[in-house]
């Protein structure tokens, strides 16, 4: 049985968002992309509709195809989302300060 989306916030959506960012890993690192701060951005507006700014660890990423198509698709089968698109950007350029402390401790950056 689907939810009823009128009993759900942008906000709320965000949040499930993020935990499905969470299971998505950099085949490379064993972090979630969220916590590497690949996520620059979450954007949910009223109607349901899931805009991520995302970015790679490099622009010659072996995963640059496949990872953002991953995201999308993950995202956009969330019952609470109407539709899903990444952009992937380039500026600021990643680097490790961008990870969590999480992150850090668990590659021993800390």
């Amino acid at each position: 049985m689907e939810k009823n989306k009128t009993d759900i916030t942008p906000k709320q959506v965000e949040d499930q968002v993020i935990e499905v960012l969470k299971t998505i890993y950099d085949p490379e690192i064993p972090v979630n992309i969220y916590e590497l701060g690949l996520i620059y951005e979450v954007k949910v507006d009223n109607e349901f509709n899931v805009n991520i700014e995302m970015t790679l660890t490099s622009p010659n990423c072996p995963v640059a195809e496949s990872m953002p198509n991953e995201v999308e698709q993950k995202t956009g089968d969330l019952w609470s989302v109407k539709s899903a698109k990444v952009n992937i950007v380039w500026e600021p350029t990643w680097d490790k300060d961008m990870m969590s402390e999480e992150a850090k401790l668990e590659l021993g950056f800390l």
